[in-house]
């Protein structure tokens, strides 16, 4: 299964990098990317949803489930 979020606020590489390695720290995830140019993250795996956002939060970005 998979999830994609919109995330805010990313401006460098060093964003991407930061957002990347906090969703794939959360419990249940198995693979995440991140697109810099698109602001979008796709999350493989079954985690909760408010721990993905929580995650993205704690590194200071912004967080959407994308429908």
């Amino acid at each position: 299964m998979s999830t994609e979020l919109n995330i805010t606020g990313m401006t460098c590489g060093h964003c991407q990098t930061a957002v990347t390695k906090a969703l794939r720290t959360v419990p249940g995830v198995q693979n995440a990317q991140v697109d810099l140019q698109t602001g979008r993250a796709i999350v493989e795996g079954q985690p909760d949803l408010q721990a993905l956002l929580a995650a993205v939060r704690e590194e200071g970005y912004s967080a959407q489930v994308r429908r």
